[in-house]
C-alpha cells in the first residue's frame, strides 16, 4: 500500500493466508470507471487460485487520509464469495468493536451462517469442485 498510494491518498491493501504457510498481498486495482475497480483482496484471491493453493486466512485494512490509521475492513459479499471456494472454515479479518485498527477473526460460516450456495449442496457448504464447475 506504501508503494501504490501516498499518505495523503486513501489505500487499502490484503493479505492472504495459504495452506502452504506463505501470504501473498495485493492492493485494489484502481480506474477512473469505477465499475471495473476490484476490492483489495482480489489480486492474492486470484495469485492463490493459480498457485492451486489453499486460501486458510483473509484480512483486508483500510489507510485513511485525514488521520492516517489503518483500520480493520471485513470482506464485502463478493469477497466473501469469492474466498468461499475454499470452505466455510476460511478466516477473515474484522474490526474489533473497541478499536477497529485492531483486528478479530471469523470463519466465512459465521460471518454468512445461512449462505445461499448451500441449497445446492443438500445443505452442506458447497465442495471446491462444485464452486469451480
Amino acid at each position: 500500500m506504501e508503494t501504490r498510494w501516498t499518505p495523503d491518498e486513501p489505500g487499502g491493501a490484503a493479505a492472504v493466508h495459504l495452506d502452504d504457510g506463505r501470504i501473498l498481498t495485493s492492493v485494489a486495482l484502481d480506474n477512473i470507471n469505477a465499475g471495473v475497480t476490484l476490492c483489495q483482496e482480489t489480486g492474492a484471491f486470484c495469485q492463490a487460485y493459480t498457485l492451486d493453493r489453499r486460501v486458510t486466512a483473509s484480512v483486508c485494512v483500510f489507510r485513511a487520509p485525514d488521520d492516517g490509521r489503518f483500520v480493520v475492513l471485513p470482506p464485502c459479499g463478493i469477497c466473501q464469495e469469492r474466498l468461499a471456494l475454499w470452505g466455510p472454515d476460511v478466516e477473515v479479518g474484522v474490526p474489533d468493536p473497541d478499536d477497529p485498527t485492531r483486528r478479530q477473526a471469523r470463519t466465512l460460516a459465521e460471518m454468512n451462517p445461512s449462505y445461499w450456495a448451500r441449497h445446492f449442496a443438500n445443505g452442506a457448504w458447497p465442495s471446491q469442485e462444485l464452486h469451480a464447475g
